[in-house]
């Protein structure tokens, strides 16, 4: 029985052509090459355990960009490490996803772009899925209409899963809508491929009143349950009557207050430490002149994982 199911998961994953043998001989293999719909919108595939795969993410609708994917799964998970390059200059923000074979989108993390460089190191629990980059910070679903920048293509040797006709349950948290009311976008940050007792470092660029600050914020899910948010602001910029205000976005878009800092002259450092028992979610950063439930001033910070 053992052999039989090796057999079956080395067939789903990888396509062999089985040459003709004669008695006594070994049977032959040969790698076969792999087919993916027409119009290239589904390349999901099954990556196999413990071993590296590296797969080529094909520039949409621009020229001279490269991607390349790094994916190794193990029993703890499915890390993915992205480099993109000669990204061009009006691409200022990607956020990768995963595309599983039931059409389910699963936010990876925001892409930090500099100089048209690329990078994201993250982890997944999905072992079957194919990796879209799209401008849109918020997907929920993907169809050949969605905005893409860049698609994973499939490595020679490994088989198209079939897009299932009916949907499954995803297994990360959904990116959270925008808000119609306030036209924040936030990403979520996929808390549960988290290591629970580590820190995870995620860099601040900051913008408008900020720009020119440094803050780096730790995350730490706890095995007892909450997640630990701490966040170390350097080389405060003046920003008279100004509140900065650190909140945590949940999947449907509602918002809770993790710490503040108010601005004064001559300060250069501070800190925000605090927790949050949402399983997942993103992170905003914003500059407020009042306190209210909800983030009502302009964006001064953008998220994403130090590779």
């Amino acid at each position: 029985m053992k052999r039989k199911g090796l057999s079956f998961v080395a067939a789903a994953v990888f396509g062999l052509a089985t040459a003709a043998f004669a008695l006594g001989q070994e049977t032959t293999t040969t790698v076969t090459k792999t087919v993916q719909n027409p119009d290239g919108t589904y390349t999901i595939i099954e990556y196999p355990a413990k071993k590296e795969v590296m797969i080529n993410l094909n520039p949409v609708k621009i020229t001279g960009a490269k991607g390349v994917a790094t994916i190794l799964r193990d029993d703890t998970g499915t890390r993915i490490k992205l480099n993109l390059t000669n990204v061009p200059a009006d691409v200022t923000s990607l956020t990768l996803y995963a595309v599983d074979d039931n059409g389910a989108v699963t936010p990876i993390g925001p892409v930090a772009i500099a100089n048209g460089t690329g990078t994201l190191t993250a982890e997944t629990p999905l072992t079957k899925f194919m990796l879209i980059a799209s401008p849109e910070a918020s997907l929920s679903a993907y169809d050949p209409n969605t905005a893409v920048v860049f698609r994973s293509a499939v490595p020679e040797g490994y088989t198209v899963i079939p897009l299932s006709s009916a949907r499954g349950e995803k297994v990360a948290a959904a990116t959270a809508p925008v808000s119609a009311a306030s036209g924040y976008q936030v990403a979520m940050l996929n808390i549960p491929a988290y290591k629970k007792g580590d820190d995870t470092k995620i860099k601040v660029d900051f913008a408008g009143p900020m720009a020119g600050a440094r803050a780096n914020v730790f995350i730490t899910p706890r095995k007892d349950g909450p997640t630990e948010v701490r966040m170390r602001f350097h080389e405060l910029k003046e920003a008279p009557n100004q509140k900065f205000i650190l909140w945590a976005v949940s999947p449907d878009n509602k918002f809770s207050k993790l710490g503040e800092v108010v601005n004064t002259a001559g300060r250069n450092e501070a800190e925000i430490k605090s927790e949050t028992a949402l399983p997942d979610f993103g992170l905003l950063i914003t500059a407020e002149s009042t306190i209210g439930e909800s983030p009502a001033g302009p964006t001064v910070g953008t998220i994403h994982i130090v590779p």
